[in-house]
């Protein structure tokens, strides 16, 4: 595998290699990725606690893409992608609020800076990690401890999912990804956008992620394929579609892990 993608805020470095924690139902892991001597990527999942099904690895492999070839070309030119799933659904909804309208960047310092005031302390081998806050800490915490860790304007939607998230949670848990997408945006101040990346951190479909939002429009021109794209999201859209067919998921995926590299080893802003 040549890299793993870690556009989820939790991803942490030690040296080469990039660790975060997750939790799986009663359990909590460690996932890893460590470069090997033939500069390919090692990802592994450690339990640290508890009792639960260990974290999912999807691997991408463009070899295997079709669609516009000058697309492909650049996207099989990085090579194979390895993402691991979220297994927490509440993680994955609080994330994409936090993302909601501002920068990658941004929205990692805040996710960061939040776990760490709130959330629960995991030790690794490769140093400190966190466990995104309960969603009863969430609701615990009052208003003025939102402000002072820069988060009052995502207050209320963190506590609306959490409510939701406690009510319904064990229900969605079972729910077919497409009618997750839909369920969740009857929580207050959850639309298309949030529900989309909710969705797709959950499965690693990205067929059901907003395949025309800012990100990836803008990764998309920044490859080098002497393509013009359109510039307004409805069009942006039905190209994209149109050109990935079938293989939406796996465009939309590698394009935004083409995107993080991009952003990590050339200082470009992350979208």
């Amino acid at each position: 595998m040549s890299s793993v993608m870690t556009d989820h805020p939790s991803w942490l470095s030690a040296g080469d290699a990039t660790y975060r924690a997750v939790r799986s139902g009663r359990s909590t892991w460690v996932v890893t990725c460590t470069p090997t001597r033939t500069g390919e990527c090692r990802a592994e999942a450690h339990l640290v606690s508890g009792e639960g099904d260990t974290p999912v690895l999807d691997v991408v492999d463009p070899a295997r893409l079709t669609g516009a070839d000058d697309v492909v070309a650049v996207l099989r030119a990085a090579g194979t992608v390895g993402r691991w799933r979220n297994p927490d659904l509440w993680d994955a909804l609080a994330t994409s609020i936090i993302r909601q309208v501002i920068r990658a960047g941004q929205a990692r310092k805040l996710y960061r800076a939040f776990c760490r005031a709130h959330g629960e302390a995991v030790t690794t081998s490769s140093g400190p990690a966190w466990l995104f806050p309960t969603p009863e800490a969430v609701l615990a915490l009052p208003d003025d401890e939102f402000t002072t860790l820069g988060m009052a304007f995502k207050r209320r939607p963190l506590k609306a999912a959490a409510e939701a998230v406690l009510e319904f949670g064990a229900k969605w848990a079972e729910l077919d990804p497409a009618v997750l997408r839909d369920e969740v945006q009857g929580v207050p101040r959850i639309g298309p956008w949030t529900a989309g990346a909710t969705v797709a951190d959950l499965t690693n479909d990205y067929s059901l992620y907003p395949y025309a939002d800012l990100a990836v429009r803008t990764w998309a021109n920044r490859m080098s394929t002497g393509r013009t794209w359109p510039e307004t999201e409805p069009e942006f859209a039905r190209r994209w579609a149109r050109l990935a067919g079938k293989d939406l998921s796996a465009w939309t995926l590698l394009t935004l892990a083409w995107g993080v590299r991009h952003a990590n080893t050339t200082g470009a802003v992350a979208i």
